[in-house]
């Protein structure tokens, strides 16, 4: 993979190209990027840049993911293939398919991949040994030794307690791309010992041309690509009619807020939130994470078309029986922060293996009072 293959960021890319010609390349680099922005493909190019020197050899080698000095770790969890301790380098013939396949994929993607999707996988101890075992061999080329971390914001505290002090007692020439979507959930103490790179939103123009690219239209590509917001897998999904998990996030959603909005003073409607949560609580947590987050996505976008800032509203619904602009007026100034509270800390819960028909039940009774709120 090289940065011609990677969309947008030519700053970025340039930015890099440059230290490595200039030969400043700190041994500790923190690359931020949100989901389909393109954090891994760059990491994997710049890696790519470093470990090959021009040599075409050592460039195919890095475009397999076969380089003898490229390494990987990611989240993993028990499945069918590995049923005890799993760690990253058990799963390299899966992160190959999924690199070349899904370079922009999300965790969730990952995690279907796997067959671990609803199980909370992250990068343990175990793994941490694995990183220290790997760099403490010499470099096979005689160069850099490369480490890319994925997603390393799912490391657990043993995990990144060791990890720190690879990071605080380098080996000489050896790098860590440490590649995050939320860097608030990393420890302070190796974000500070990073160099910080964060990636600035994914341009609707980059997403319109590498959907051109993909043989749309200029028109369904920009129709696309505002609906994508910065993620390039979405827009990959949209435009493939994978659909499937946004139409079910979208049934919920309107099942919830109506059963919600009649179960003020009606004691039957309650009923209904409860068969809701339980529907709910069939998935796996992962996918309970994401339609969390999608409604925290459609609140915003309510919000904002109740006050007026339509140009930033791109939701659309496929239910014609529900329209964004008539459930605005429910969602304002004296409830959005309270409703956004409400799914934080359900995602919280979530995370934390909580019983999953107490936390969606809880949540759903919880938005009762709140879409009656006065503006």
């Amino acid at each position: 993979m090289n940065f011609k293959d990677i969309l947008g960021y030519d700053t970025i890319k340039g930015y890099l190209q440059a230290s490595v010609a200039a030969g400043r390349i700190p041994h500790a680099q923190l690359f931020v990027a949100g989901e389909g922005q393109g954090g891994l493909p760059m990491a994997i190019a710049y890696a790519t840049l470093i470990l090959s020197d021009g040599n075409p050899r050592a460039e195919a080698q890095c475009a397999q993911l076969a380089h003898p000095d490229l390494h990987f770790a990611f989240p993993t969890a028990t499945n069918d293939k590995v049923k005890k301790d799993p760690v990253s380098a058990l799963f390299m013939d899966e992160w190959r398919i999924f690199v070349k396949e899904q370079p922009y994929g999300s965790l969730f993607d990952w995690f279907v991949l796997l067959g671990i999707e609803k199980k909370q996988a992250n990068i343990g101890v175990n793994e941490a040994k694995e990183i220290t075992n790997t760099l403490a061999l010499k470099s096979f080329e005689g160069g850099y030794k490369v480490m890319i971390v994925w997603m390393a914001e799912k490391m657990n505290t043993e995990a990144a307690n060791k990890l720190l002090k690879l990071l605080e007692e380098p080996a000489e020439k050896t790098l860590f791309l440490l590649v995050v979507e939320d860097e608030n959930a990393l420890l302070d103490t190796i974000k500070s010992r990073c160099q910080i790179l964060r990636f600035p939103l994914l341009s609707e123009n980059a997403i319109r041309e590498g959907l051109e690219q993909r043989g749309l239209t200029e028109a369904e590509a920009t129709k696309i690509a505002v609906r994508a917001q910065s993620n390039f897998n979405k827009a990959l999904q949209l435009m493939s009619n994978k659909e499937n998990e946004e139409a079910i996030f979208e049934r919920w959603f309107i099942a919830w807020v109506r059963s919600a909005y009649r179960a003020r003073g009606n004691k039957t409607a309650i009923q209904g939130l409860l068969q809701w949560s339980e529907e709910v609580n069939t998935v796996g947590r992962e996918m309970q994470k994401q339609f969390l987050q999608y409604c925290a996505e459609v609140f915003r976008q309510a919000f904002l078309l109740n006050y007026t800032a339509s140009s930033l509203v791109y939701m659309q619904f496929n239910d014609s029986s529900f329209e964004l602009r008539k459930f605005a007026p429910f969602i304002h100034g004296a409830n959005i922060e309270a409703i956004y509270r409400l799914i934080e800390e359900a995602i919280v819960h979530v995370e934390r293996n909580g019983n999953g028909k107490v936390i969606f039940t809880d949540l759903a009774i919880r938005l009762t009072r709140l879409l009656h709120a006065k503006q």
